[in-house]
């Protein structure tokens, strides 16, 4: 039988997809908070638990045969090389600029200065609308840069709005809609097809597609 390796996202991707794979018997067969290589129930299935910025990588490279993670790891990461033939609609949120309560940027001499950590998609972004920004690349706490004056705005995920609120912040602008997504390496498709496409068809019918 055609082995196939999928790659999960760890974190809320990895909550809400598991037990839509768990219909397809895809249950976990290992202790799935220690392991970064987990069998199933299904002999012939295996997950790899890796960071989400890091599937397109290995499914790219053919470490994984095809992987789970988020638009937005997608379109920083650039999916040219990727199939992306379906959208799980789970771990859903939006990629939004904030700024401090009542703040106006970008009224001085200087560019504006962005803390995120999505320099690709914030470049684009801005680049669309004309203006020239300076990147701060961060990894967390994306809310604490305005607050010290490290940054005029933030691009970042928002999903209830919450913390930004509980740091006297604010969305000004939402950049795009963000759900979690499956990516097929191009040549495991070729080479497991069958194999692949079955299992894609089980998924989109257990999703509600």
């Amino acid at each position: 039988m055609t082995q196939i390796t999928i790659a999960l996202s760890k974190g809320r991707i990895l909550e809400e997809s598991l037990p839509l794979l768990a219909k397809l018997g895809l249950e976990p067969a290992g202790d799935i908070d220690r392991l970064l290589r987990v069998p199933t129930r299904d002999k012939n299935v295996s997950f790899l638990i890796i960071r989400p910025t890091d599937v397109p990588t290995y499914v790219e490279y053919g470490a994984a045969d095809l992987g789970i993670t988020g638009k937005d790891v997608l379109m920083e990461h650039g999916g040219e090389s990727l199939y992306e033939p379906l959208d799980l609609d789970i771990a859903r949120c939006r990629l939004s600029v904030a700024a401090r309560v009542g703040h106006k940027p970008g009224n001085g001499a200087r560019r504006l200065r962005v803390a995120t950590k999505y320099p690709e998609i914030t470049r684009r972004h801005f680049a669309a609308k004309g203006e020239q920004v300076e990147i701060i690349k961060l990894y967390g706490s994306m809310e604490l840069a305005p607050l010290v004056g490290l940054s005029d705005v933030i691009v970042d995920l928002v999903a209830t709005g919450k913390t930004l609120k509980a740091n006297g912040m604010e969305e000004t602008e939402v950049i795009c809609q963000v759900s979690s997504r499956i990516v097929v390496n191009k040549a495991a498709m070729k080479m497991k097809h069958a194999a692949i496409q079955g299992l894609l068809d089980s998924i989109a019918k257990a999703s509600g597609q």
